[in-house]
């Protein structure tokens, strides 16, 4: 019923545009709103970071799944929570690492150290503290085998190094963030445009919030050059506000006294066991691994509710992500995606009792589906399959995969500490 609610609740608001102007027709319209979306979506990147990434200029065909995308990723990396911000950082060079992406291991290990990280923990793992080094366990088998997941690792995270419940449901979040991330990277090749930042452009501080200046907030901190006049039509909506501050934070002259040095980590450096890798799922007959059952433990009955209690609001971003990448327009029909979706957690050894899966040999290539099981599964691997589908629709693929991927990873983390807290 909390979910339910929340969904009626996050329902965006229709618009009705009254235009007399006949020669402007109701798709131009969808287009142009489309494209303000993303301008405004870019610009908040510009004021916070200087930079509009790889990954959201491929997800920039889908402005709403990417606007609901920045904000999870925004809320678990910058905003309030039980960990401190380097802690955070880590763990996703932590995730990064086990898939040897190095376009987000860089980003991190740049952003780590933003926040006041200690240069000495980019040395490797054995450099970092017990209480991190002691998820590199979970880590592994989440982003590997995911079904090994067992309520023995979620007692010895709370009992040996005092990790708490909330602690350890950010820093797992986190985890598959960052794994399923990796998926749509490296599907995309977004890892061959790997070009991390060097240090917070034009003097604007890292923390500042993006989603802040949404609200009307653009108190960026300023340093004590005056910043040099500029034109601007002051238009009164929000693409011109954050235009108007990123043209004001730009053009002042800022003097560094030390530059930000960003440490090009080798993604080997956070790994152990770097032969522990995805394995086809034992099938029940032939090993003592029992299918998941979505009908016994499920997102919307189980995961929702759990996640959102002991992270205070993830549940909501989360499952505003599943929504919006079920929902996202495409050629593809209803019955297509959903057989994408259902295949992805299958490998994964996730099943739901009332879906047939033979519509997934009928619906989904051969081809499709070896490239779409390598994406998910190893997508670090150099001989992943060639996908045979148009530039558009691999993003959509790629972002079906990172979003059912996202989800099973964290069924299996939340079941294991579900059994946790009532044994």
């Amino acid at each position: 019923e909390l979910l339910a609610e929340h969904r009626r609740s996050a329902g965006e608001t229709t618009l009705t545009l009254y235009l007399f102007k006949p020669s402007v027709c109701p798709t131009q319209v969808m287009v142009n709103g489309q494209k303000e979306r993303v301008s405004l979506l870019f610009t908040k990147a510009l004021v916070s970071t200087g930079s509009v990434d790889a990954v959201s200029q491929q997800m920039a065909s889908h402005p709403q799944y990417l606007e609901s995308f920045l904000r999870t990723q925004h809320y678990i990396l910058h905003m309030d929570g039980p960990l401190p911000l380097p802690y955070r950082h880590y763990i996703a060079i932590m995730a990064a690492a086990r898939h040897h992406c190095n376009y987000l291991v860089h980003r991190h290990s740049a952003h780590f150290l933003r926040v006041g990280g200690d240069p000495l923990w980019l040395h490797g793992l054995e450099a970092a503290p017990p209480r991190l080094r002691l998820l590199d366990h979970i880590n592994k088998v989440l982003a590997h085998q995911p079904w090994l997941t067992a309520c023995s690792h979620i007692q010895t995270l709370l009992g040996e190094q005092c990790w708490s419940l909330a602690e350890l449901v950010q820093a797992v979040v986190i985890l598959a963030h960052c794994h399923s991330l990796c998926s749509f990277v490296f599907g995309c090749d977004t890892n061959a445009d790997n070009v991390p930042l060097s240090k917070s452009p034009n003097g604007t501080p890292p923390t500042f919030c993006p989603f802040d200046a949404a609200n009307g907030n653009t108190n960026v901190p300023q340093t004590p050059a005056a910043p040099t006049e500029h034109k601007t039509h002051r238009r009164v909506n929000r693409l011109s506000l954050f235009l108007l501050t990123f043209e004001t934070v730009g053009s002042q002259q800022t003097e560094m006294e030390e530059e930000e040095t960003v440490c090009f980590a080798d993604p080997t450096r956070f790994i152990t066991d770097p032969d522990f890798c995805y394995q086809e799922f034992a099938r029940r007959e032939e090993d003592h691994f029992q299918v998941f059952r979505v009908q016994d433990y499920s997102w919307e009955d189980h995961g929702f509710s759990l996640v959102n209690r002991l992270y205070s609001d993830i549940g909501h971003f989360l499952d505003d992500r599943f929504r919006s990448v079920t929902s996202l327009p495409s050629l593809h029909s209803p019955d297509l995606k959903r057989a994408i979706w259902n295949y992805i957690q299958c490998v994964i050894g996730i099943r739901y009792d009332d879906y047939d899966y033979g519509e997934v040999n009928q619906l989904l290539p051969r081809d499709l589906k070896l490239y779409i099981k390598a994406v998910a599964c190893f997508p670090d691997a150099t001989k992943t399959p060639v996908c045979p589908l148009s530039a558009s629709e691999r993003i959509h693929v790629n972002l079906l995969i990172m979003e059912a991927r996202l989800q099973g990873e964290l069924l299996y983390a939340l079941r294991a500490i579900t059994k946790f807290m009532v044994t």
